[in-house]
């Protein structure tokens, strides 16, 4: 009898301690319920929808802060002090490490952030981590700033330069061919869905204005309307600034030099 009482006692603590561990677990994976919300600076470009997209999908809440590139935002003092490249995106997260209000710019970054913090969309497994960083950087190294090359040449140089022009037609075209490869058995760049597929989504579907043919491409095109059918992912695309459409960056002189003739700026 006293050994029934004692292995029942002993059987009452570990499901005590079992039970003390799950309340810990729980208030472990709540501790970053965000109460307060992200701050989010940002303009409507492939690279400020990373973000939007990623707070979407991750249903954190968040306030735009407007940073009108073709008005010089990016260059006042108080934007400076937390985007030191005077580039948007950027954010304030209120609740940072510590509880601390905590700054993070460049959009690779910020994803990378949210991802640890919210622990969304980017693996604990290193193998996996690995996986999603490689195709994030590749983002952010490669497919996004020669979009952004060939946008460039094709819309706004003052000038038609075919070699320009070609030059990064054609590594646009390389490029989208290889994720177009990397898609072809997967449903999302890394099989499941990841910061790495917000890093491309606002890039990628921008491709036909960028002279590729859709028809070159039809994984690539069916990831696009896989990421673009999703619900959050189609809220954080669809954020707008109302300036914005008032601005046309190829006819407006001002627009055009304030963004692309900056030099250092002591």
């Amino acid at each position: 009898m006293a050994r029934s009482k004692k292995k029942t006692g002993s059987k009452t603590k570990a499901r005590t301690r079992m039970v003390k561990r799950a309340k810990a677990g729980k208030a472990k994976a709540g501790a970053h319920k965000q109460r307060k919300p992200i701050e989010v600076y940002f303009w409507p470009t492939p690279n400020g929808y990373k973000v939007t997209t990623m707070l979407e999908e991750c249903g954190v809440p968040y306030v735009i802060k407007p940073v009108n590139i073709a008005r010089g935002d990016q260059f006042k003092p108080e934007f400076l002090k937390i985007s030191p490249n005077n580039r948007m995106p950027a954010i304030i997260d209120p609740q940072g490490p510590g509880g601390k209000p905590i700054s993070v710019f460049e959009s690779g970054a910020i994803l990378q952030y949210l991802g640890r913090k919210f622990g969304k969309f980017y693996p604990k497994d290193e193998r996996k981590r690995v996986e999603v960083e490689e195709w994030l950087m590749w983002q952010m190294g490669g497919l996004g700033p020669m979009m952004g090359q060939a946008n460039h040449f094709r819309r706004y140089a003052p000038e038609q330069i075919e070699y320009a022009i070609n030059r990064y037609t054609n590594e646009v075209r390389r490029l989208l061919g290889v994720l177009n490869k990397r898609l072809e058995k997967r449903k999302f760049v890394c099989g499941e869905l990841s910061i790495a597929d917000f890093a491309l989504i606002g890039w990628a579907r921008t491709f036909e204005r960028m002279g590729q043919d859709p028809a070159e491409f039809p994984h690539l095109v069916r990831w696009i309307k896989t990421m673009e059918a999703r619900p959050a992912t189609r809220r954080g695309l669809d954020v707008k600034v109302e300036d914005a459409g008032k601005v046309d960056i190829a006819k407006d002189k001002d627009a055009w030099k304030l963004l692309f003739t900056q030099g250092a700026r002591n």
